[in-house]
């Protein structure tokens, strides 16, 4: 069989370079990695980086430390341990393909069943195929689209030219090492072949790519115009009494479900101004600015004492928590941020 130099250089570079993560095992190690460990960091990963992502995996492991573990958790306390990492959708994914995994008796260990756990889609099913069990299946991430794009100066833009990025490579990779080649491509991608300045006199690809021979290779990959994000509105109440601020538990499905929040308005491009009750409201100056994938929000927030006996907003409970144990509620950023304004601004009535 013919020498793959694409793949050669690239793992001969991958054996001396790689990056060492915790759920990764060093290049030439026998065995596989763990496929729970490799399926909490990607789904993890998703849309956060790799900084952001190795607390919460070591937290996580810590608590659960197998799928059948994860499968038995209380689902709000897997919500409130995910707090911070955002795209919660993600969380209630993960403990219902835990539970699927689980009745099965283990993960399934192909891209296209791996397709079928909630949570999982082409990237993900992918890379945990080809990493933790070496099935020869193309991984695509937005590091992998780059250098792929420029080696081979596919110049449709992205999304739609992934199809020409998995043609391209799909022929390279190589049937012992397919999950040594993804995370060398997304490597390279992270260290090498950057958005901006790609360190191309470092690049074990150099002499493959044609982005480099064309003297711009950041020229590509060509993205599709993105279209202006709209901004919504929303209020939140900042309701307490005897040193207890109201929180409620949001929606199962939906933005940020099945989060503890404080309680308040809906989101919506028009500026609002309803409230639960009638009291002498008060707006603090300033709001927090959060971005969603699709809209851009700034949540104001407005105070007022509880009227006595007030425990339940509409059907939901409301959820007294003292002040000083806010920080430690698995709150999601944007409320959390929405607290710490609040705890500037509005002293402490006792």
């Amino acid at each position: 069989m013919a020498v793959d130099r694409f793949s050669t250089q690239l793992l001969n570079w991958y054996d001396r370079h790689a990056r060492a993560l915790p759920w990764r095992l060093p290049p030439g190690s026998p065995g596989r990695p763990d496929p729970y460990a490799i399926w909490l960091s990607e789904i993890m990963a998703q849309q956060t980086t790799v900084a952001a992502v190795e607390r919460y995996w070591r937290r996580f492991l810590e608590l659960w430390p197998t799928v059948q573990a994860l499968a038995g958790a209380d689902e709000a306390q897997v919500m409130r341990e995910w707090a911070g990492l955002g795209y919660y959708a993600r969380a209630r994914n993960l403990i219902a393909a835990a539970r699927e995994v689980a009745a099965r008796g283990g993960f399934p260990e192909t891209e296209a069943e791996l397709r079928a756990l909630p949570g999982v889609g082409p990237y993900t099913a992918a890379a945990i195929a080809a990493i933790a069990f070496g099935e020869r299946a193309t991984v695509i991430d937005a590091n992998v689209e780059r250098v792929a794009a420029r080696c081979f100066a596919i110049r449709e833009p992205l999304p739609g030219g992934r199809a020409q990025i998995a043609a391209a490579l799909s022929p390279h990779v190589p049937a012992g090492r397919p999950g040594d080649f993804a995370q060398a491509l997304m490597d390279l991608g992270a260290s090498i072949c950057t958005p901006k300045a790609p360190r191309c006199l470092l690049c074990p690809l150099q002499a493959f790519c044609v982005g480099h021979a064309s003297g711009s290779p950041e020229d590509y990959p060509q993205k599709a115009a993105k279209k202006a994000r709209p901004v919504k509105q929303g209020l939140a109440w900042w309701i307490e009494r005897d040193g207890n601020v109201a929180l409620v538990r949001r929606p199962p499905r939906g933005m940020l479900g099945g989060m503890l929040a404080l309680p308040g308005t809906g989101w919506s491009e028009a500026e609002q101004a309803a409230y639960p009750f009638d009291a002498d409201w008060r707006t603090l100056p300033g709001h927090v600015r959060h971005i969603f994938t699709h809209f851009e929000l700034r949540l104001s927030v407005a105070v007022a004492p509880a009227p006595v006996r007030w425990n339940r907003l509409g059907e939901e409970p409301l959820f007294w928590t003292p002040r000083e144990a806010l920080a430690g509620a698995g709150l999601p950023t944007l409320y959390a941020r929405a607290v710490t304004l609040a705890l500037e601004l509005e002293p402490s009535p006792t």
